[in-house]
This record gives structure tokens, sequence and C-alpha cells, in this order.
């Protein structure tokens, strides 16, 4: 009768992405996680031919991390563009390492920005059907204008450079889209 696995692929990532929750993408080596996981480095590399496919699966669960954020973030807005912004600051806020990952990174896998924040949430393409309900004649430029400050402030978050409360970054990201639709 064969062996039953004792650690299995859904044990390792679960533990490796947690890993790169803690302590960022960089630290999740074989040793680090065979010790977070109290085994030896084999098992991980029985279910993985080598860290490069783990770190994917690690990032597919940082972009299941986000939407299932995005998804669960409600703030009762009627502006296009705040709700998004203000989840993705706060995201920065709440999950630094995986905000890097994510979007701060060089290696997303091939995908843009835009894709990542539009692939399982539809994310930006509802804000723009918004826009354009709200009479904006041009919601891609008025976007790119919105997103710039919008990044920006996520990345003053993992700096510790932000020190707006979330009514004044509403009020901020209201005044942009009044300005610029």
């Amino acid at each position: 009768m064969a062996r039953k696995e004792s650690v299995t692929k859904e044990m390792i990532l679960q533990s490796a992405f947690s890993l790169a929750r803690e302590e960022g993408i960089e630290n999740v080596t074989a040793r680090k996680l065979a010790a977070k996981m109290g085994c030896s480095t084999q098992p991980i590399f029985r279910v993985y031919e080598n860290m490069t496919q783990l770190w994917i699966e690690i990032y597919q669960e940082a972009i299941n991390c986000f939407t299932k954020y995005y998804e669960g973030f409600h703030l009762e807005v009627e502006t296009p563009f705040i709700h998004l912004g203000i989840a993705y600051i706060n995201f920065a806020r709440e999950e630094k390492n995986i905000f890097d990952l994510l979007f701060l990174s060089e290696h997303r896998n091939g995908r843009s920005l835009y894709e990542l924040l539009n692939g399982g949430t539809n994310a930006i393409s509802k804000e723009i059907n918004k826009a354009v309900a709200n009479g904006c004649e041009n919601p891609s430029g008025l976007f790119m204008k919105m997103w710039i400050f919008i990044h920006g402030c996520a990345c003053m978050v993992l700096t510790g450079d932000f020190d707006l409360t979330e009514e004044e970054t509403v009020e901020f990201l209201k005044d942009i889209y009044k300005s610029c639709s």
C-alpha cells in the first residue's frame, strides 16, 4: 500500500502565500518554507519542479487575494473611480507585501496593471461605464489622470508618507474627477 502524503500541494501553497504575505515574495525560499512547515524541502520539490513554479501559483493567490478584498470592500460613493481608488489604497495599507508583489513588481507574469485590476473584478470597466453614464466624454483619459493620483497615494502608504484620512482622500478624488470630467 502506498504511503499517504502528509504534506499536500495546498498546504505548501498556503504556507508559501503566508510567507510571502509576512515577509515578501523574495523571502519565499525552499528552506524558509520548509522551516515554516516543519518539514524538509523534499515535499516541496516533490510537488513543484522548481521555486519558479511555486512563485507563479503564489502570484495567482495574490491576485485572488486582491479580487476578494476588492469585492468585499464597501464604500458608498457615487463619483466614479473613488471606490476603486480607496480600495486600492487601503489594500496597500493592509497587505503591503502582496500589494508590492502585484502592483510594484516587474514580475507580473506578463500582466499589465490594467489587466490585474480589471481581471476578475472588471473594476476599471465598471468605473469607466459609470463615468460614461455620468456624461464623461473621455472616461479612459479621466481614469489615467485619477490613476496617477491613486497609485501615487498607495505607494506613499508603503513608505509611510501618506497621512490623509479616507475622507480627505475621497474629497481629493472627487476634486480630480470634477476638474477632469
